[in-house]
């Protein structure tokens, strides 16, 4: 059984925005979907990588074309709408750690989001020997940077690590980076893999 084992934050233990969620900022925005979900995206990994939300949004609207008439309603709906957990994977985690295995968190995520999370869930965030945030090293996934730097944070090499991520390019960058990596499915799969045969 993996004795490091990392996760990534959005689409494994955090749930992504829901309809709902997405609907909101779209109507923030006052753009249609398509068009307002190119420009979120394409602007993003700056963002991602610590850009000012400012100079995000400002950058998002520029692509646009347009001028938002709330940017700060679209920040904190923005916020709220990546704040949210699937508690079977938080009940994953906490086994994890009670086993005795190294967590590590590796996550592309914004700078503004990192205490929020931090403060509403730093109970299950604190069984983590490492959390790896894309804002503050620079660089995000799959940057294979990334991957060494969550690896040498944990005080191991990327061949002892078992990393688990929801999207396919960021599964195989981590093997390119010598780490063994699955696409998440499920926390069953997650359980399976790592806390079966004990």
């Amino acid at each position: 059984m993996p004795e490091v084992i990392v996760f990534d934050l959005y689409g494994v233990i955090a749930r992504v925005q829901t309809a709902e969620a997405k609907q909101g900022l779209v109507d923030l925005a006052g753009v249609s979907g398509e068009r307002f979900w190119e420009a979120y995206w394409g602007c993003r990994p700056e963002y991602d990588a610590g850009q000012d939300a400012k100079a995000y949004w400002a950058a998002v609207a520029g692509r646009l074309d347009t001028r938002f008439a709330d940017v700060g309603a679209l920040m904190a709906a923005d916020l709220e709408s990546w704040c949210h957990v699937d508690a079977e994977m938080v009940a994953v985690v906490h086994e994890l750690a009670d086993r005795g295995r190294t967590l590590g968190l590796l996550s592309n995520i914004i700078a503004d989001l990192v205490p929020v999370w931090e403060a509403r869930h730093g109970d299950w965030l604190g069984r983590f020997a490492s959390l790896t945030y894309s804002c503050e090293i620079g660089v995000a996934k799959p940057d294979r940077r990334a991957y060494e730097i969550c690896a040498q944070r944990l005080g191991v090499e990327p061949g002892e690590v078992l990393f688990f991520d929801d999207n396919e390019v960021n599964v195989v960058a981590a093997r390119e980076a010598g780490m063994a990596a699955e696409l998440f499915t499920s926390p069953a799969q997650v359980r399976a893999l790592t806390l079966t045969a004990l």
